[in-house]
């Protein structure tokens, strides 16, 4: 451009054609959406298919194993926790 030419001023309103946006843009992509999802689905359906589930006495020996070893971790922290508060207030009284 030359120094007496004016660059054309920018539109404040979108093109017809170009996606202005709203509804118009849902309702391109909704079907795209959807078979995303369905595949998605189908997917996660196959993998869990593959799955090798424990069986009844297994998870009744995880569970006892886990349980077991909660109340172990659960007793720790609270004798810990009495012990250093008697610490600060035998310290701090």
């Amino acid at each position: 451009m030359t120094e007496t030419q004016e660059a054309p001023a920018p539109s404040s309103r979108p093109n017809k054609g170009t996606g202005g946006g709203g509804l118009s843009l849902l309702w391109r992509w909704l079907p795209l959406l959807v078979t995303a999802v369905r595949r998605r689905f189908r997917e996660t359906v196959a993998e869990m298919r593959k799955v090798l589930w424990p069986s009844r006495k297994e998870m009744i020996t995880y569970t006892t194993v886990v349980i077991v070893f909660v109340v172990i971790m659960v007793t720790i922290v609270a004798v810990l926790d009495l012990g250093l508060a008697k610490a600060v207030l035998a310290v701090f009284g």
